[in-house]
């Protein structure tokens, strides 16, 4: 399947967080455009601190766990096909880069 120029969604409960739009594929790892949706401003700090905690997460691995935990519960990344049950999703600026997995 090519994943270039996909939309994958990242959502808050009904709100929308932003849309990922996909220009790079480096499997597992996928990498595109940010667009800020309504709900982004709820949840950027979250993506802050834990892109924080991850450029020193050695010394902060717990932290960062349970930064990352927050997020987790905070937001759904959905593919063009639906909702994935498990992610790893990181935001900065304008750009996102994530894993997945469907199961």
């Amino acid at each position: 399947m090519g994943f270039d120029g996909t939309v994958w969604q990242v959502r808050s409960g009904d709100e929308s967080v932003g849309r990922i739009t996909i220009d790079e594929a480096d499997f597992p790892w996928l990498s595109g455009h940010f667009a800020p949706g309504p709900g982004y401003a709820s949840v950027r700090d979250l993506f802050a601190r834990e892109l924080a905690l991850l450029e020193r997460v050695d010394e902060h691995v717990e932290e960062w766990e349970a930064a990352y935990g927050e997020i987790e519960r905070r937001v759904t990344l959905c593919s063009p096909d639906g909702p994935v049950a498990e992610f790893l999703l990181h935001i900065e600026g304008d750009r996102a880069w994530f894993r997945w997995n469907e199961e």
